[in-house]
């Protein structure tokens, strides 16, 4: 869509190349001398009429001719003064206009000296954060790697104690079943030593009768040897009982 356009302007442009711009002075001339040849019949004629309106007097050639030339010299000073008027405003306008751009280029120079200032206070700004981020970002990797090794550290703690755990339900488990057989040790040499020592006293009952003597007070006491032979009885049953004890808590 652009492109035949580009075409034809550029096509337009070489013929005005061609065509037009090598003639423009020529133009220009040509439009001067009509412009020209028209004043001067028009003063011509107006020099014309006024010689005729005088009564009829012929003036010469001469006269006419000066009196054209003074028309032109009136008419171009006319417009040079218009012209010199026309410069003269566009002059002032072009001063001012220049002072207004003064104006603004000395304002956009400040601006540009303030935006200057701020950049550079932006730009050590931004490395200051770039070097803050750089150490920021070495602490969060330095932390990361922490935590792997403390997650590490606490799932090994873990396992050590999952294992110390069982271990520890593993042994007071055992504990309880030796202190369970302990206790049901301790209560049948219980059960056996009584019936035991009921055995004993109904034997000693029956087997040997107290021999009652009387003292000097009056009193009755048993014998010697019976008393011996219980009091034997009795330390054989202690120390059995002890060491079974003993056996018993070594174990445990």
């Amino acid at each position: 869509m652009s492109s035949w356009r580009n075409h034809v302007l550029t096509s337009l442009q070489q013929r005005d190349k061609k065509e037009k711009i090598p003639y423009a002075g020529v133009f220009t001339c040509l439009s001067q001398l009509e412009e020209r040849y028209e004043i001067r019949k028009h003063f011509l004629d107006d020099v014309l009429c006024k010689s005729l309106g005088r009564g009829g007097v012929d003036v010469g050639e001469d006269t006419r001719l000066l009196q054209l030339q003074l028309r032109e010299s009136e008419h171009m000073q006319e417009k040079l003064s218009q012209t010199v008027s026309d410069l003269t405003t566009v002059l002032y306008l072009k001063e001012a206009e220049l002072q207004y751009r003064q104006a603004r280029v000395s304002l956009f120079r400040q601006e540009a000296l303030i935006l200057a200032r701020r950049s550079n206070t932006q730009r050590a700004s931004l490395s200051e954060l770039e070097y803050t981020l750089e150490c920021q970002s070495k602490e969060l990797a330095d932390l990361h790697e922490e935590v792997r090794g403390l997650k590490k550290a606490l799932a090994q703690a873990r396992r050590e104690k999952e294992e110390l755990l069982q271990r520890w339900m593993e042994e007071k488990r055992v504990e309880a079943d030796r202190l369970n057989k302990y206790n049901d040790t301790q209560e049948r040499w219980q059960r056996l030593a009584k019936q035991l020592k009921k055995e004993l006293c109904i034997e000693i009952g029956k087997e040997y009768v107290p021999i009652v003597t009387n003292t000097w007070n009056g009193q009755s006491e048993m014998l010697p040897t019976a008393i011996h032979w219980i009091n034997n009885t009795s330390e054989i049953q202690r120390r059995h009982s002890n060491s079974e004890h003993v056996s018993t808590v070594t174990q445990v």
